[in-house]
Order: structure tokens, then C-alpha cells, then sequence
């Protein structure tokens, strides 16, 4: 797609990143067919092709308004249409400058800024974990619209204390500890019993996605370069201790990010190798299946009964990541599968999408959970905090991270 950057774009890094992705496009509208705002609005503005449109006319100097803006920020930004796209259309980026750039030129109305600042703000904060464990001591009383991003209070569960030769290191993320802990611990275990050795670094935080994607890539930058500092000296090691072998992700939304910190701040003299080095050691949970099946095969007695899975598009589309816990976790005895019907769809959740666009969010919640519970499943797994609470929050049928699954069959040897 031929664009004619405006004067104040022509030589800045934003401008010729978006310029290049833009000349891959030959609007051929494939990725309109798997867009979940389009399926749901009909609105050309509303799919990826109408979006790119919107931010190339910016590019080209015309002037955005409260429209412009309301058909980005009703993206999902899950990137199913990089999964379709014939031309390899970056549309991740994209958007992300798209809407930096529009968020610079029209002001939002005092209430939604404010609720914006409290998201970004606070999902990261130290006073979350207090926060939410106040909502799940009175959730009976709460509205539901608050009552469904306030899971039931979670038992943790035992943490490994053995040391092993093998070491990973685990970010623990900024609500998953204090909404479903349990996550985090069957990690740990499952681990564990294939002779890994968990550690955590205590000064790592959230991982930055919050903030990016709600435009505020300064704050997004410190949180990545606090957790690259945190990270360092377990990543290189010391005369006495081997640095780890990977960093490993049990929420795929973090994972697609801490992926990406390389691209993010590639242009930082300082940050720019570690970065790249932090994204190269980065593995999904679920990329360790392979060698946790030829370890744990022995270990594990599966239940016999149907479970569903939830990919999360921060795995599928954003990691690139299909097949592989379904094909794993069948291995293992379980009787696991995809919807037969969308289930490249998104789920509705999309980190703090589900706060600010309710309305659509949970319309792709109840088709999701239709498509899902066309198997009758015992079990709706996922593979990121914000799909599973997302989901339990329209449906009675336990909403669980796969990991759990695997560390409940977890035998003892």
C-alpha cells in the first residue's frame, strides 16, 4: 500500500516503522473473514483492513478524530489477522503506533481517561493484591459486572523446595499471584517433578503489556528494563551458579510481550542486546511439553473425561504457538480438544479490553463458551489469567489453566 508520509512523520522512527509495514499490505480484506469486531459489527471500520486505512490517512497528515479512535480502541489487538494475512502484515505493530499517534491528537473525556490511568496504574501496582483480596472476602456483595473480574479465593497449594542441576526462571506476573495462584505453584510442582528448578526473581514485575497497550510506552519501558535488570544476574549466572537456561511464561500474554522486548527496545544503546538475549530465552509453558510428556509419562493417571481448550490468541496468533497442548496432553491420556467451530477466535478478554469494551467482550465471551460447550466438557482449559477468568465469569463449568490439570494427575513416585 503506497503511502505519502506527512512532513512531521517522514523522519521519525514511528513513521518509517508504520510506513514499511503499511507497504505490505495489498488490502485483499483475507483478514476481514477471521476479525472478531468485524463478525460482530459488520463495520469495514472495524476490521483490520478499515483500521490500517484510518491510521495510513493519519500518516498522510489528516487530522483523527473521536471516531478514528473508537475504531482502534475497539480492537482486540489479537492479531488473528497476522495468522491470516498472505503478506505478512506486522498489524501488531501497526496498531500499536496507530494509536499512539491518534491518543496524541484527540483527547479523551475526563471519565475514560480517568478509568484508563486506574488500569494502567493499578493491575501492576503492589496495592492489587490487597485490592483483590478484599473483593474475594465480600464478592457475595458485589455487582456482577465487578463481581465477574473477582475470582473466588484460590488455594495455592504446597511450593517444591528441592534443587535441581536445571533452572528456570519464572516471571510471576502482576495478577496472577493474587487472582489464581494456583497457577504459578503447579507450575512450580509439574516442573519439579520433571527435574527443573523454578526460581523467581523478586524485583521482576509486570511485564509491561498493561501499559503498551494502553499508550503509555514510557511506563511500559521502565517496567521491561526493571525486569531485564531483575533478570540479569540469573540469566548470566556467577563462577558459581550456570545461568539458566530459559525464562519460562505460564501466561501467554506476558510471554507474547517478554517475546517481544527485543523489538521494543531495539533501539535502546543500552538495553538493546539484553533485550534481544531476554526475547531469545523466552519459552511458553507449553513449549516444554515435548520433554515434560518423555519425563512425566510415567508419572501422570489422566481422567477419562472431555476436556475443552481455549487457545489464547496470545498463543496462537501472537506466539505463532497451535496444536501443541492438545496434541501433548493427549499423549499424556487426556482426552482434550479445540472447538470444532472459531476456535482461531478470540475469547473477548484481551487484557483490560473486557473493562473498557464490555459490550463486545462479552458477546465473544457467550459464542465462545457456546462453541466450547457444544463438547459437553467436564473442563475448560486455557492458557492465559485473563481468558480463564473471562471465561468462568459466563459459565459454571470450571475454567482452569492446563497446567493445573497436569499437576492434579501428577502421581507420587
Amino acid at each position: 500500500m503506497q503511502t505519502t508520509l506527512a512532513p512531521e512523520f517522514k523522519n521519525t522512527a514511528d513513521g518509517q516503522q508504520a510506513e514499511a509495514i503499511l507497504r505490505k499490505c495489498v488490502h485483499c480484506g483475507f483478514c476481514t473473514a477471521t476479525c472478531p469486531t468485524y463478525q460482530l459489527l459488520g463495520d469495514e471500520l472495524d476490521g483490520p483492513r478499515g483500521r490500517i486505512y484510518l491510521i495510513k490517512q493519519v500518516l498522510e497528515g489528516q487530522t483523527p478524530t473521536r471516531k478514528t479512535q473508537m475504531h482502534l480502541d475497539r480492537c482486540l489487538t489479537c492479531r488473528n489477522c497476522e495468522t491470516t494475512c498472505p503478506s505478512g502484515v506486522q498489524y501488531g505493530n501497526l496498531i500499536e503506533i496507530g494509536r499512539k499517534l491518534v491518543d496524541e491528537r484527540v483527547p479523551r473525556p475526563p471519565a475514560e481517561k480517568a478509568l484508563r490511568w486506574a488500569l494502567k496504574e493499578g493491575l501492576p501496582s503492589p496495592l492489587f493484591a490487597p485490592a483483590m483480596k478484599l473483593g474475594q472476602a465480600v464478592r457475595g456483595l458485589l455487582p456482577a459486572a465487578l463481581k465477574n473480574k473477582v475470582p473466588a479465593r484460590q488455594d495455592a497449594g504446597s511450593i517444591p523446595t528441592r534443587t535441581h542441576a536445571r533452572k528456570m526462571l519464572m516471571l510471576s506476573g502482576c495478577v496472577q499471584p493474587s487472582m489464581l495462584p494456583n497457577i504459578n505453584s503447579a507450575t512450580v510442582r509439574v516442573l519439579d517433578a520433571a527435574g527443573i528448578q523454578v526460581v523467581t526473581a523478586a524485583k521482576a514485575g509486570c511485564c509491561g503489556a498493561v501499559k503498551l497497550h494502553m499508550n503509555d510506552h514510557t511506563g511500559s519501558h521502565v517496567e521491561i528494563k526493571r525486569n531485564i535488570d531483575a533478570w540479569w544476574p540469573l540469566i548470566v549466572g556467577d563462577a558459581d551458579n550456570a545461568g539458566v537456561e530459559a525464562i519460562v511464561m505460564n501466561a501467554s500474554g506476558c510471554g507474547v510481550t517478554v517475546k517481544d522486548y527485543g523489538h521494543i527496545l531495539k533501539d535502546d544503546p543500552v538495553y538493546a542486546e539484553k533485550a534481544a538475549q531476554v526475547s531469545a530465552l523466552t519459552r511458553d509453558l507449553s513449549e516444554l511439553l515435548p520433554e515434560l510428556v518423555e519425563k512425566l509419562s510415567a508419572q501422570v493417571a489422566a481422567k477419562a473425561g472431555q476436556v475443552a481448550f481455549h487457545p489464547p490468541c496470545t498463543l496462537q496468533h501472537g506466539q505463532q504457538l497451535r496444536g501443541g497442548v492438545e496434541q501433548y496432553l493427549t499423549q499424556l491420556g487426556f482426552n482434550i480438544r479445540t472447538a470444532s467451530c472459531e476456535a482461531h477466535l478470540c475469547c473477548g478478554s484481551a487484557g483490560t479490553y473486557s473493562v473498557l469494551q464490555p459490550k463486545l467482550a462479552y458477546e465473544l465471551r457467550d459464542r465462545k463458551l457456546g462453541n466450547l460447550q457444544e463438547m459437553a466438557p467436564e473442563v475448560i482449559v486455557s492458557a492465559n489469567v485473563g481468558c480463564i477468568t473471562h471465561l468462568q465469569s459466563g459459565t459454571a463449568t470450571p475454567v482452569r489453566h492446563w497446567v493445573e490439570l497436569l499437576d492434579d494427575a501428577l502421581t507420587p513416585v
